[in-house]
């Protein structure tokens, strides 16, 4: 079957999301167009090609908002203008319309669960002192004990330590604390006050009008907060499963005090209205930590969020049986909604698939791989399974998300140097947990040494350090290379904008085959099949589209490999 052309129309269709596949673009690590060593809006420019020759449908990028980057740009300050390391507000208006041009849609990080504590509404609120209706936009209270000098209640930052900092007040003495379910520099909002929900609306019509074509959505399952902030008194989120008969299940769902509320609802309505109302609409996407996959299909049903990333995939180990389970449960979930399913094998808050599957998957994955460093990792074999998981991802029915690196084979940079760590986490932890920083090192795109072509006319050194042995993993080493990853993806997303079966769907289990395979055929006359075990596997009948490792003339597929097949 001939390999179709990279310049195939993008879909124009309104409802182009629901297979949509959509790049995350890290902009601090993307590339650096200015030579400070820091990615930026002139970087993506200069390489907005790499993106229109991958075969991508739209760019998500990460806050370009002004920030003091206590947490990398998701403490912003001013929702409605950029970050001056990162360019102008006329630099990303140009941007956004060269994007169109290539056929690439542009999505936004919008962050409304918190502020930057440099946020003019937050500055107001320290400065009027207690009981000050500035204060009321955020959560403000008094501490427990004798004089107020404990923390209000039990939670706990999700970067360690309490979720609540006292504040000096303006008298000079120690009064109220402000949650933070992040660093003490992300109050958290008070989504019941109404200047925080009508100037969310407002943010949200400034960058449509301005060709935006959608929002990611951080944390939002976050939000809205229990009435009277009640303790969490032992509650997990998400619970920790269960043995049942010998298997881990879920455990009954149960309510939290600030995750993943009922009401959060109500405010994701109010944006669809708002996204609706431009022609063409415009579309949400959220990332929501929801362990049970028919909580998490409440935020797309048909009057709120358009999609959701699907974490339960992200999660699950490179085992047959577990990838079955999940793909089949996420499957009918978003089925009972009408809505389509996401998937994703990496972004810029977990460590990199590569990484992840390198390790024995026998004992699961955890999404920073905290419990598998130190451990032995065979990153050969972690290269191997990515390409498999590549073409497994893509053909499944729905959209999915390709985080920027993985088309080049990136691993987890584990070894950064604990004096370069810059995530919150490694400082919130007291050294404890690493944190994010080793998914986040900057793209290598040319050249034997670091910084591999990062910066433009400059060798500056990047942000976060390069590893000194990513010179064959270059967009330029791997460039017109048959057998290296980032041909893999430009193959393999160019068969999937030109092949009928692919994209939205449905797909039909294929159980002809051994328990360590998963196989599954969709119409018309397409078959994917994943070999998660040891031992070679034969192939059904069928022409071979595009194989991630070795097929033998006698149609043999190896083990950890993968392969599209034509009927």
């Amino acid at each position: 079957m001939p390999v179709p052309s990279s310049r195939a129309p993008r879909d124009a269709r309104s409802d182009w999301w629901r297979s949509a596949v959509i790049y995350q673009l890290y902009i601090r690590s993307f590339a650096d167009g200015d030579g400070d060593g820091v990615g930026d809006i002139a970087g993506i420019r200069l390489r907005m090609g790499h993106l229109a020759d991958l075969g991508v449908d739209a760019v998500w990028i990460n806050p370009w908002y002004p920030s003091p980057m206590a947490d990398a740009g998701y403490d912003v300050s001013d929702y409605r203008a950029i970050e001056g390391q990162f360019g102008t507000l006329a630099d990303a208006e140009a941007l956004i319309a060269e994007a169109h041009t290539h056929g690439l849609r542009v999505i936004l990080d919008i962050v409304p669960n918190h502020t930057s504590d440099r946020h003019p509404w937050f500055v107001d609120a320290s400065a009027a002192g207690p009981g000050a209706s500035e204060r009321d936009r955020y959560l403000f209270r008094r501490g427990r004990g004798a004089d107020g000098e404990l923390p209000p209640n039990d939670w706990q930052s999700n970067f360690g330590g309490p979720a609540w900092t006292r504040l000096i007040e303006p008298d000079g003495n120690p009064g109220e604390w402000y949650l933070h379910l992040f660093a003490p520099e992300q109050p958290d909002l008070n989504w019941e006050h109404v200047d925080v929900r009508a100037d969310f609306l407002q943010t949200l019509r400034f960058w449509f009008d301005r060709g935006v074509d959608g929002f990611r959505i951080d944390v939002a399952h976050s939000l809205i907060k229990e009435p009277g902030l009640p303790d969490i008194d032992g509650r997990e989120y998400p619970p920790a499963r269960v043995e049942v008969d010998g298997e881990l299940v879920r455990p009954p769902w149960q309510s939290h005090p600030h995750w993943d509320r009922d009401e959060v609802h109500d405010v994701y309505r109010e944006w669809r209205a708002v996204a609706d109302s431009y022609d063409p609409p415009r579309i949400f996407v959220a990332e929501a930590w929801v362990d049970e996959p028919e909580r998490l299909t409440r935020y797309v049903r048909s009057d709120e969020l358009h999609t959701a990333f699907n974490f339960d995939y992200l999660q699950t180990p490179w085992i047959a049986e577990d990838m079955r389970k999940t793909i089949v449960h996420t499957l009918d979930e978003h089925e009972a909604v009408a809505a389509p399913a996401t998937w994703v094998l990496s972004n810029h808050d977990v460590a990199r698939h590569v990484s992840r599957y390198a390790r024995d998957q026998s004992d699961g994955l955890t999404r920073q791989l905290q419990h598998l460093l130190g451990r032995p990792a065979d990153l050969a074999l972690g290269t191997h399974r990515a390409r498999a998981a590549l073409l497994l991802t893509l053909a499944l029915p729905g959209g999915a998300y390709v985080y920027q690196g993985e088309e080049l084979g990136l691993p987890e940079v584990e070894d950064i140097p604990e004096d370069a760590l810059q995530d919150p986490t490694w400082l919130r932890s007291g050294g404890s947990e690493r944190g994010r920083d080793g998914c986040r090192v900057p793209l290598p795109w040319s050249g034997e040494t670091p910084p591999y072509g990062f910066s433009q006319g400059s060798h500056a050194q990047p942000w976060l350090p390069q590893p000194p042995d990513w010179s064959p993993l270059t967009v330029a080493a791997q460039a017109g290379d048959p057998e290296s990853m980032l041909e893999l993806y430009r193959a393999a997303l160019r068969h999937r904008r030109q092949l009928a079966a692919l994209g939205e769907g449905v797909l039909r289990w294929r159980d002809d085959l051994p328990d360590t395979v998963v196989a599954f055929d969709r119409e018309p006359g397409f078959t994917c099949v994943v070999n998660f075990g040891p031992e070679d596997v034969t192939l059904p009948a069928g022409t071979v589209i595009l194989a991630s490792g070795h097929v033998a003339a006698d149609g043999q597929l190896a083990a950890d490999s993968s392969v599209w097949i034509a009927r």
